[in-house]
């Protein structure tokens, strides 16, 4: 069953900036290989944690919302486990309440930038 989800992970902030996109380019190929659909990816940058966790007290942050199985989840979590520069993660499978946000929450993000650009130009 195809269900939506929204997955949050957060890099060791040793990370260049180029090895930080890498992780993010490996994670989003892995689930697009496996027949998944992104619907959008969000780069939070580089934040403070909340509690320091493997010693370090801050951390790249990175979402990514998608439709898929509940094998690609399971198959991406155990790559999160075994791939070093991951420091957290959490996968929540969104309801149709949290769909329905997401959705005007994007759509209202996408409204905003043509006046933004606009603004530019004059």
């Amino acid at each position: 069953m195809i269900n939506q989800y929204e997955t949050v992970f957060i890099m060791t902030p040793v990370l260049s900036e180029e090895q930080m996109k890498e992780t993010v380019l490996k994670f989003s190929s892995f689930i697009k290989e496996r027949g998944a659909e992104i619907i959008q990816e969000n780069y939070w940058g580089l934040r403070k944690l909340a509690y320091p966790i493997q010693k370090k007290s801050s951390g790249f942050y990175h979402l990514i919302e998608f439709k898929s199985d509940v094998a690609v989840v399971k198959e991406l979590e155990t790559s999160f486990k075994r791939d070093e520069r991951v420091i957290r993660f959490l996968t929540v499978r969104l309801d149709k309440h949290a769909v329905a946000y997401s959705e005007k929450k994007r759509t209202k993000k996408e409204a905003e930038l043509p006046r933004a650009e606009e603004k530019v130009d004059a």
